[in-house]
């Protein structure tokens, strides 16, 4: 059952033109590419505002259909790519080495005409019965067109856009097919979507959105790292408005009382905010982090350079065996992006449980248990990763992945690795140092003799590509974590991989290294120490899948998954074969 709630509007800052649009010849359409003529044909608004920018002296953008990550090099950006039904996104930088502008085209009622909104928000208000319910997004859709289609009616008294005449005693709108069109996505967005910053949400390439108070709204973008928003909050009230509603949205409304909260919005995003001006001096602040509905693949990520095939076959032939690995690095580096393109490594039948305090991380596997953690009214209500940890060593899993670690639960993973369970998990620290000297000290207190429970350690970090000069993220060393001697008080761990910040190359320490492929693989798998060459020589087949696979385009998530499974079948070198000769 859902229920209605407005969102109030932040500003959205369009050029002054874009309010009375100048129409005019077809020779701007001609100009155009297929795609994008396609586009400004379907689309007035995005028409209009194309005519807009021209007006002011700005050259046409680029327009792309899908981004790629070699427009992360673009020096001067100036591009428009759609986002979904009448929703287009221009990115452009007014000057080389400036913060990008990220401004949402949109339909919109002329400024002339706001007026238009307020009827017609009355006239769906007064058709909303007090049995107004729905179970899911797409029925409060089609309830909710319903509804605007009883209330406004089509007339062609009207022509220009945001043209209205409103029949006050039977609360009916009459404007225009063009006018109503914007009425149906603004009402959409303002009741089902989150209104002002509904756009950032639908835009698969942001990563986070963050409002620091009255003033713009910032996101980080995937392609265009820090763009500074047309979208603004001009005063504090409409600020707290938006963002008390915008918890409310959440199943966490935010009060003087409790003014921080971390919840969930209904898309999975996580959301923190800070209610009114008494803990935040410019007014209400929030940020969002936003997650992919389709992770990135393994193949993605090494085409990336964020780690190289090499590392990838190694990390693979761990995770298919069941060992422990944890990614750690510091805030923003990319620790769960990686975690979640390693999980399908994992033995396709194998049992996996997740748990989260925020559910990201998604799973191919058929059997897989996913919980998260539970924020009641008061401490008895709560339920938090430490308890569903232990719940968890009850289920006899082959795998817990820990979304994030950071206090005693730390211990409880320790002990599940004892007991035989694998378990991943993202972990904040910028070394391996750091990581145990963490998980040794208050409040998690691993026991020393502990550690090399551990197998491997990811460490991974937000760099500047030393070639684009770009922000990236890269994968700086994986290590194998060998001993701990109670003499010297030391612990033994090998640094297998290191990333070279001068040559962007991931260097390999090399045969003869590797204390778990040696030492505990190879055992394993019958191999002597005469032959111990053969477990490198399957590092290499498995590094050389993967260059296929990249080769091929194969990026999609689920698409790599399925190679895996069928990997797993038949064995690595018949794999390899099949793939070299285009069986596969």
């Amino acid at each position: 059952m859902g229920t209605e709630a407005s969102l109030i509007k932040g500003q959205n800052s369009y050029p002054a033109a874009y309010q009375d649009p100048k129409r005019n010849s077809k020779q701007l359409l001609e100009s155009l590419p297929p795609e994008f003529r396609e586009a400004v044909s379907a689309n007035t608004h995005l028409f209009s505002y194309l005519q807009d920018i021209l007006a002011m002296s700005y050259s046409v953008p680029a327009y792309y259909t899908q981004l790629s990550r070699s427009l992360m090099n673009l020096e001067n950006i100036n591009v428009i790519y759609p986002v979904g039904g009448p929703l287009f996104i221009h990115v452009y930088s007014e000057h080389v080495g400036a913060r990008a502008m990220y401004h949402c085209v949109e339909p919109i009622i002329p400024l002339r005409s706001q007026d238009l909104l307020h009827v017609m928000g009355e006239a769906v208000a007064y058709r909303i019965k007090e049995d107004f319910e729905f179970k899911v997004e797409e029925e409060h859709i089609a309830k909710l067109k319903e509804i605007l289609a009883s209330a406004v009616s089509i007339t062609n008294d009207t022509k220009e856009l945001g043209e209205f005449h409103y029949d006050d005693r039977n609360r009916v709108v009459y404007t225009n097919e063009e006018t109503y069109k914007v009425l149906e996505y603004t009402l959409i967005k303002n009741k089902v979507g989150l209104g002002v910053i509904d756009p950032l949400i639908k835009d698969s390439y942001i990563e986070d959105i963050s409002c620091d108070g009255v003033g713009s709204i910032f996101i980080e973008h995937r392609i265009f790292s820090s763009c500074k928003t047309t979208i603004n909050f001009d005063n504090k009230r409409e600020l707290d408005s938006y963002v008390k509603t915008l918890s409310e949205r959440s199943g966490r409304p935010a009060t003087f009382r409790r003014p921080i909260i971390d919840a969930v919005l209904p898309d999975g995003s996580r959301l923190n905010l800070v209610f009114g001006e008494e803990l935040s001096m410019k007014g209400s602040n929030f940020t969002i982090r936003k997650f992919a509905a389709v992770p990135l693949s393994i193949t993605q990520l090494c085409t990336y350079n964020t780690m190289d095939f090499m590392e990838a076959a190694y990390l693979w032939m761990l995770l298919e065996e069941g060992y422990n690995v944890w990614v750690c690095g510091e805030t923003a580096s990319g620790k769960t992006t990686t975690l979640k393109s390693m999980c399908t490594f994992i033995k396709p039948e194998a049992k996996v449980l997740t748990i989260e305090d925020t559910p990201e991380v998604i799973l191919p596997h058929d059997n897989w248990i996913r919980e998260a953690t539970r924020q009641g009214e008061d401490e008895a209500s709560s339920i938090g990763i430490f308890e569903l940890l232990k719940s968890a060593l009850r289920q006899r899993p082959n795998y817990i992945i820990v979304g994030e670690i950071r206090g005693k639960e730390g211990l409880i993973a320790f002990q599940a690795m004892q007991t035989g369970h694998g378990v991943m998990a993202t972990f904040h620290a910028s070394s391996v140092l750091k990581m145990i000297q963490r998980l040794t000290g208050f409040p998690i207190e691993v026991p020393k003799t502990y550690i090399d429970i551990l197998n491997a350690v990811v460490i991974q970090s937000a760099v500047r590509n030393p070639k684009t000069g770009k922000p990236d993220r890269r994968v700086m060393s994986i290590s194998e974590i060998v001993s701990y001697d109670p003499v010297e008080q030391s612990f033994n761990y090998v640094d297998l991989f290191k990333w070279n910040p001068t040559t962007d190359d991931h260097e390999f320490a090399g045969i003869g290294t590797s204390y778990l492929l040696e030492e505990r693989l190879a055992m394993m798998r019958g191999i002597s120490r005469r032959d111990v060459r053969k477990i490198y020589d399957e590092l290499e087949s498995r590094a050389e899948i993967l260059r296929i696979l990249s080769k091929r385009e194969i990026f999609d998530y689920y698409e790599v998954w399925s190679y895996i499974k069928q990997i797993s079948g038949l064995g690595i070198e018949k794999s390899l074969s099949m793939l070299k000769n285009g069986e596969m």
